[in-house]
C-alpha cells in the first residue's frame, strides 16, 4: 500500500523542507505541497525540494481537496505544515489497515515539540479524544483510504471544522485507529496566546460547532496565526490551530 502526504500551506517558510524531509524518511510514496498564495517564499522552497507542488484556493480544505485529487497512493495522509512524522509512520499506517478490511483511517499520537506538564496534559487529551471519542483533528496526522475519502466527496467546503467533518463521515464508514507515532507537532501556537488560553478558545469554538453555529460563523472570530496579509484577506484560520483537549462536536 502506497501512502501519499499532502501538505497544504500558507506563509509556513521557516518549516517547509523539514516537513518534507520527514514525509520522505517516514516512507511516503509521494509527498504533495499545495500551497494557498504564500508570500514568503513558501512556495519557491516547495519547488526546490523533492516533491510536488500544487497552487490552489486558499484554505485547508481547498488545498487538502486539490492535493488529493492528484494522489497516487490508496492512502492519504494530511499533515500540517508544523508538524513531522515518525520514521516508522507510513509502516504503522500500512500494517494496520493491511490488518483490518474495516478500518478505513485515523491519526497519531501527538508529541509537542514543548517541556511541561501542561503539554503533556495537552497530549493526554488529544489522545482521549481521538483514541475513546474517535475524533482525530487534522493536526494529529488525520489519515484516509483514499477509497473511501472520494466516496465521501473529500473534505466538505468550509473555512473552518473540515477535518471534524470528515472525522464524523470516516467513523460512519468503518473503525478508527489512533496510532503510536509520534507526530511531532510545534508548540508555537500555544506559545503565542499561552497554554490555557488557547485550549479555553477552542473549548468555545467546538462547543459553539457542536450547538449549532456554521464554520462559516465560527471562522469569523476564529484567531489566526501570523501568517500574513495573504492568510488575513483569505478570511483563513491558521493551518494549525484548530487543537482542544477533551470536547467531541457531536
Amino acid at each position: 500500500m502506497r501512502v501519499s502526504v499532502v501538505i497544504p500551506v500558507l506563509n509556513e517558510a521557516a518549516g517547509i523542507e523539514n516537513a518534507i524531509q520527514r514525509a520522505w524518511d517516514a516512507g511516503a510514496a509521494e509527498v504533495i505541497v499545495v500551497d494557498g498564495g504564500s508570500h514568503d517564499g513558501t512556495a519557491e522552497l516547495a519547488d526546490q525540494a523533492d516533491c510536488v507542488l500544487v497552487r490552489a484556493e486558499p484554505g485547508r480544505a481547498s488545498q487538502q481537496n486539490a492535493g488529493a485529487n492528484l494522489a497516487q497512493g490508496e492512502c492519504l495522509l494530511f499533515l500540517h505544515a508544523d508538524t513531522w512524522l515518525a520514521p516508522a509512520a507510513t509502516q504503522q499506517i500500512v500494517e494496520a489497515l493491511a490488518a483490518e478490511s474495516k478500518l478505513v483511517g485515523g491519526s497519531f499520537q501527538q508529541q509537542i515539540t514543548a517541556t511541561g506538564i501542561s503539554y503533556r496534559w495537552l497530549e493526554y487529551g488529544n489522545r482521549w479524544r481521538a483514541r475513546y471519542l474517535r475524533l482525530p483533528y487534522g493536526d494529529q496526522g488525520l489519515f484516509v483510504r483514499a477509497s473511501v475519502f472520494r466516496d465521501l466527496g473529500g473534505f466538505a467546503k468550509v473555512p473552518l471544522m473540515e477535518d471534524v467533518l470528515l472525522a464524523r463521515h470516516m467513523r460512519k464508514r468503518g473503525r478508527l485507529t489512533h496510532l503510536p507515532g509520534p507526530l511531532h507537532v510545534s508548540a508555537r501556537r500555544w506559545q503565542k496566546h499561552g497554554i490555557w488560553r488557547q485550549t479555553l478558545r477552542n473549548w468555545l469554538l467546538i462547543t459553539a460547532f457542536q450547538l449549532g453555529v456554521s464554520p462559516q460563523r465560527l471562522a469569523q472570530f476564529y484567531p489566526r496565526h501570523d501568517q500574513g496579509k495573504s492568510a488575513e484577506q483569505a478570511g483563513q484560520p491558521s493551518d494549525s490551530e484548530t487543537n482542544d483537549t477533551v470536547v467531541s462536536p457531536e
